[in-house]
């Protein structure tokens, strides 16, 4: 039988492995731990929405195959959100796509907008299929690293300055921002419009955490800023903003050219997904602010125990403004390996993290830094809390 000398993955992705989520998942699972790990809620969303998804079942709604673009209703919602809360305007026919999460959302774009060679300035720590997205669509990654300053996370504008060259396509930004729960001030968001216009660049926004601020934080599309609607591909789903995460409904919004150039993308990718929980999305999304108010504040005291618990077991908290997570520091418990430490720490507290060095190029600069995930039950958090306090 003949060797096969040449390697089965496609060379772009070599680099990229099993995700760190499922090798701490199916750590969790094999020791018992809490898993603080990967970020999806241990509870589902509202029950009308559920019961929208079951409603469109039973009445035929979805079950083949819905339109390419997503149901009209979902994109009547779409446009409708992007108004109410940020007054934006978008034409539901033209300016929105239905993807499969934002996962696909992000993929599509990066395929659809990129080429080989093409650079692609990242936010790092970044969402990890950030990389492999830009890898398959044979463009260059060049990471900007924010960094920990009095408690938060901050960038440096003038390192994003310093990034862009003439090889250089489009930003991806992503705010409020996963895994340091930072939120992009609309000052810092102005400097980015202003060198997006400035260098002629494309910015891709995703914004899933939209609704997840806390305290004085605000949220502000990029594409709310001036010159900046006919240049940005916004970014936004479902699954963190109702807590059904496993239903996989995303969008964009954007000009009519830039759309059609993702939906050239994405319709060969999944071509369509998800047909029945459009229809329970669309109702979502006209839930009342009230939804949405209680949301915030019941994620806000989940942060709050958490972060007082892992500061109470030895660890540097940087409070995240925004997003389901906490990062912290693990040197003041004596650590400097965060990938030793998170394979380390279910048999040491039964608790399971992430190592935040997977989200960067530059891994040292993420090496002490470890994820903590709070968008779990209340009693949940209190026994990790409990259990992460062995540490100490």
């Amino acid at each position: 039988m003949a060797v096969m000398t040449r390697p089965l993955l496609n060379r772009r992705l070599a680099e990229f492995g099993t995700t760190i989520f499922a090798e701490m998942s199916a750590l969790a699972a094999r020791t018992g731990s809490i898993n603080l790990g990967q970020g999806f809620p241990d509870t589902d969303g509202p029950e009308e929405i559920r019961e929208a998804a079951v409603r469109a079942l039973r009445d035929g709604r979805g079950n083949q195959y819905p339109p390419g673009p997503g149901i009209p209703e979902l994109r009547q919602a779409v446009a409708d959100h992007q108004r109410e809360w940020y007054g934006l305007t978008y034409d539901p026919d033209a300016e929105v796509l239905v993807t499969a999460g934002a996962t696909e959302a992000i993929a599509a774009a990066l395929l659809a907008l990129v080429e080989p060679g093409d650079e692609v300035i990242a936010l790092e720590p970044y969402y990890d299929s950030y990389a492999a997205c830009v890898a398959m669509a044979g463009g260059t990654r060049v990471p900007v690293t924010l960094r920990p300053h009095e408690g938060a996370y901050v960038l440096d504008l003038d390192e994003l300055r310093a990034a862009v060259t003439d090889r250089t396509r489009l930003i991806l930004l992503n705010t409020p921002h996963n895994p340091t729960g930072t939120v992009l001030t609309r000052g810092e968001l102005t400097a980015v419009a202003e060198l997006a216009i400035e260098r002629d660049l494309l910015v891709v926004t995703d914004e899933v955490y939209e609704h997840l601020v806390f305290d004085d934080a605000e949220h502000v599309p990029l594409a709310s800023l001036p010159g900046m609607r006919e240049r940005t591909v916004t970014i936004g789903s479902a699954g963190k903003t109702f807590s059904f995460t496993g239903w996989k409904v995303g969008w964009i919004t954007a000009s009519p050219e830039l759309v059609s150039a993702v939906r050239s993308a994405k319709q060969f990718l999944t071509y369509v997904s998800a047909g029945p929980f459009q229809y329970a999305v669309a109702e979502a999304l006209r839930l009342p602010a009230s939804y949405f108010d209680t949301l915030r504040a019941e994620l806000s005291a989940k942060r709050d125990l958490l972060s007082e618990g892992l500061a109470q077991a030895g660890f540097e908290v940087y409070r995240p403004a925004g997003t389901y997570f906490v990062t912290t520091d693990i040197r003041p418990l004596g650590a400097e390996d965060g990938f030793a430490f998170c394979r380390s720490l279910p048999e040491r507290a039964g608790v399971v993290a992430i190592p935040n060095a997977v989200f960067y190029d530059h891994r040292e600069a993420g090496a002490p830094f470890v994820r903590f995930a709070f968008c779990k039950k209340t009693e949940v958090l209190e026994e990790a809390v409990s259990r992460l306090k062995q540490l100490a």
